[in-house]
């Protein structure tokens, strides 16, 4: 039996199908490092658009539609349902598609009616490559986990996504169950909750952005001494930045393994000397009117509130003696 209940209020207690594509790295816009600090209570995710904003509008028209084109029976279930193994996997779902007309979605046994599921996606023309043949499942991949997220959960066939491309241009995939591809979803979800989530372990930062965000509080003052080995990776990106064409992903790379070398440090050093400044901003302060400084400059800092800049990354221009083939080890290229 599943257990459905209202689970919106919490995020942080569970684990949905917006989830798993940011936790396997196949998600464009979330990382496995946001999901974690958003569960660990973190980070709040508070982000909002006009596209998430018009999605969450379109969604009852594009499941009219599809009712209309297809001659299906579709019926809305505000709440969440729970995987009946682990009831922190939960699934947020759009629709559900009955056999009949004004058919109770769940039976006496709390077993759903439901012959299939359905999602409601929108997309703007540019993502229109992403997006394969109709009545196909090539859909965008962070899309398939997630529907391959509600058919573990619910043990139903196949779940339809329904997509306006455009505004204008509506289109329907199946995606039928796949029990192998769900078990490895299942078992990623599980490892990432009990040894991440509930341990408190961040996993392996993934960006830049997921070691500014792991790493935003500094350690006010903390250095640390880098051994050879960093130091050699210092040289390297160096070199890189001076080339015509610099190979961008490689310096990203780079950064990253010296920002998690750092963690809060906010200076590495080599010999005493610095090489390395990762530190933030001296706080800004915004008052909250215009007005108010201009008819009261008297109150103006009791209307100011201190803003946490992000950490600063400076890799220092090295003297020339710290390249010195007695101290720097070339055998690391």
């Amino acid at each position: 039996m599943l257990n459905n209940q209202d689970f919106t209020h919490n995020r942080a207690g569970f684990l949905g199908g917006s989830d798993i594509g940011a936790i396997l790295g196949v998600s464009k816009y979330r990382s496995a490092m946001d999901v974690w600090l958003e569960k660990t209570g973190k980070k709040v995710d508070t982000k909002d658009s006009f596209a998430l904003r018009f999605g969450s509008f379109a969604e009852s028209f594009i499941a009219d539609e599809y009712a209309l084109l297809n001659g299906e029976h579709v019926v809305e279930y505000p709440g969440g349902l729970a995987h009946p193994g682990h009831s922190f996997c939960i699934g947020h779902i759009d629709r559900f598609v009955l056999n009949q007309k004004d058919q109770p979605l769940f039976n006496n046994y709390g077993t759903l009616n439901a012959k299939k599921l359905l999602e409601c996606k929108t997309a703007n023309h540019y993502s229109q490559s992403e997006w394969g043949e109709p009545g196909t499942d090539a859909i965008p991949l962070p899309y398939l986990c997630q529907c391959l997220w509600y058919l573990g959960i619910t043990n139903l066939p196949e779940i339809d996504v329904a997509v306006l491309l455009g505004g204008s241009d509506l289109r329907v995939y199946t995606i039928t169950r796949d029990i192998e591809l769900e078990k490895l979803l299942f078992e990623k979800a599980v490892f990432f909750w009990t040894e991440h989530v509930k341990k408190d372990i961040p996993p392996k930062p993934e960006s830049i952005n997921d070691c500014q965000a792991l790493f935003r509080q500094a350690s006010i003052g903390k250095s640390i001494e880098a051994n050879r080995e960093t130091i050699a990776l210092i040289k390297q990106l160096k070199s890189i930045e001076l080339q015509v064409q610099a190979d961008e992903e490689q310096m990203e790379a780079i950064k990253q393994t010296l920002m998690e070398t750092m963690a809060d440090a906010e200076v590495l050093t080599y010999l005493g000397r610095p090489v390395i400044t990762w530190k933030a901003p001296k706080p800004s302060y915004r008052v909250d009117t215009k007005r108010l400084s201009l008819d009261h400059p008297e109150l103006v800092r009791a209307y100011q509130h201190s803003v946490i800049n992000s950490r600063r990354f400076v890799v220092k221009d090295l003297p020339n003696d710290l390249w010195q083939e007695n101290i720097v080890c070339e055998e690391a290229f």
